[in-house]
C-alpha cells in the first residue's frame, strides 16, 4: 500500500507541474524557420521522384507548418494538431494503396516533442506523451516495416523528448542556484544593515530618553534634538538604496569596511596589492558592499585565473560614485569553475544599491572586475 500510495504521490506531482517560465508567442526566428521548411518543401515536391502525391505531401506539410509558432504556448495542441495530421496523411496512403512517404521537411516536426518536455505543464507532457506514442505507433503499422519504422520514431521522437526534458532542467537548476545566491546575498546585506543601524538607533533611543528624562534643561533638550538628528541621517544614508524587505539570521559579525578592505593585501603567491583613495567618508553599507565585492574578486582571481602572479586592487571614491576594481594578469577562467556564481551574487549585492558589476578580460591580459556604486542619493 505505501508502495501504491507513493506512486500515486509521484503521478500526482508530474501532472501538476506548472509550465516552465519564460514560454512566449512567435518570435522571429519561428516565423524564418517555418518559411525556411515551407522553402524546402516546395523543392522536394518538385525534384522527387518517390513522391506519389507530391502536391498533397507539399499542401500538407505547408499547412501544418504554421501552428510551429506557438509550440511554446500550446504545446499540448500543437502535438495534437501535428499528429492527427502526419497519422491522417499516412492513413490515406493506405487506403489509396500506396506505401506511406513524407517529405523531408516534416524534420521540422521535431521541435514539437522537444517544446511540449522543454515548456509544457505536467498536464501537458503526460498527455500528449501519450498521444506521440499512439501517432507513433499507428504512423509505424502504417508503414511495410514495422519494426524498423518503430524502432526509428523511438530513437528520434525519444530524443526530442529527452532533449526538451534536459534542456528544461538544466535551465531551472541554473534559476535555483541564481535563486540561492541572491538569498545568501540579502541575507548578508541583511546582517551588515543591522550592523550599521542597531549603533544608530540605539543612540537615537537613548538620546529621546535623556531628553525626555528632563524637558525643562533646553541645553540638554538641544544637544539630545542634535545627536538624534545626526544619527537618523546616518541611517538614512545606509539603507536609502536597500531592498524594503531583508531577512536575516540571528548571528551577527562586525561589518567589514574600507580598512578591512585594505588588510586584503598579502605578500601571495601571487601577491595582492590594493590601493585606496577616497577622500571622504563612505556610508557603512557601501563601504561594506565594496569591500565584500572586493573580497570575492581577490578569491576569484586566486582560485581561477590561470597562472596569475599578481593582483591588484584599486578603490577610488569622489562625490557621485565609488567603484573598485580588482585586475588580475592570470589566463581565463576554465569552463564551469563555478566562478559565475560568484559573480552573480556580487552583482546582485551591488543592485541592491543602485551599482553595478562588470567582469571580463582585459584589453592588456589578464582579467578585470569593474564595480560601481552611485553616491548621489546619499545625503
Amino acid at each position: 500500500m505505501n508502495g501504491m500510495s507513493a506512486l500515486g504521490h509521484r503521478i500526482g506531482a508530474a501532472w501538476s507541474r506548472p509550465r516552465a517560465a519564460g514560454a512566449d508567442g512567435p518570435r522571429p526566428r519561428d516565423g524564418v524557420l517555418v518559411a525556411a521548411f515551407a522553402a524546402v518543401a516546395v523543392g522536394e515536391a518538385l525534384v522527387r521522384p518517390d513522391l506519389v502525391w507530391p502536391s498533397a505531401a507539399f499542401l500538407v506539410t505547408v499547412a501544418v507548418l504554421p501552428v510551429l509558432l506557438w509550440r511554446r504556448t500550446r504545446p499540448l495542441a500543437v502535438v495534437v494538431a501535428v499528429n492527427c495530421a502526419t497519422t491522417g496523411f499516412a492513413l490515406a496512403h493506405v487506403i489509396g494503396g500506396i506505401e506511406p512517404n513524407a517529405l523531408v521537411a516534416t524534420v521540422a516536426f521535431l521541435t514539437v516533442p522537444y517544446a511540449l518536455f522543454r515548456w509544457g505543464s505536467g498536464r501537458d507532457r503526460i498527455v500528449g506523451a501519450a498521444v506521440v506514442a499512439a501517432g507513433l505507433l499507428a504512423s509505424s503499422f502504417l508503414g511495410s516495416d514495422p519494426i524498423a519504422d518503430t524502432a526509428a520514431g523511438v530513437a528520434f521522437m525519444g530524443g526530442a523528448c529527452l532533449l526538451g526534458a534536459l534542456r528544461r532542467e538544466r535551465v531551472e537548476a541554473r534559476e535555483r542556484r541564481i535563486d540561492a545566491v541572491r538569498a545568501r546575498e540579502r541575507e548578508a546585506l541583511a546582517r551588515d544593515l543591522h550592523d550599521t543601524v542597531a549603533h544608530h538607533v540605539s543612540a537615537i533611543v537613548i538620546r529621546a530618553q535623556v531628553a525626555g528624562a528632563d524637558p525643562a534643561d533646553a541645553a540638554q533638550v538641544a544637544e539630545s534634538l542634535r545627536v538624534i538628528e545626526t544619527e537618523a541621517q546616518a541611517v538614512l544614508a545606509d539603507m536609502r538604496a536597500l531592498v524594503r524587505t531583508l531577512r536575516a539570521p540571528a548571528d551577527y559579525k562586525p561589518t567589514p569596511g574600507l580598512e578591512e578592505l585594505a588588510r586584503l593585501a598579502e605578500p601571495g603567491p601571487p601577491p595582492v596589492a590594493v590601493a585606496v583613495d577616497a577622500a571622504q567618508e563612505l556610508p557603512s553599507i557601501v563601504a561594506t558592499t565594496l569591500f565584500r565585492i572586493a573580497q570575492e574578486g581577490v578569491t576569484n582571481a586566486r582560485r581561477h585565473a590561470r597562472g596569475a602572479t599578481a593582483i591588484k586592487v584599486e578603490v577610488t571614491v569622489d562625490e557621485m560614485e565609488a567603484g573598485v576594481v580588482v585586475r588580475d594578469d592570470g589566463g581565463p577562467a576554465r569552463p564551469d569553475s563555478g566562478e559565475g556564481h560568484g559573480l552573480q551574487g556580487m552583482a546582485e549585492r551591488a543592485a541592491l544599491l543602485g551599482g553595478s558589476v562588470a567582469a571580463g578580460p582585459d584589453p592588456a591580459g589578464g582579467w578585470t572586475l569593474r564595480a560601481v556604486i552611485p553616491l548621489g542619493g546619499n545625503p
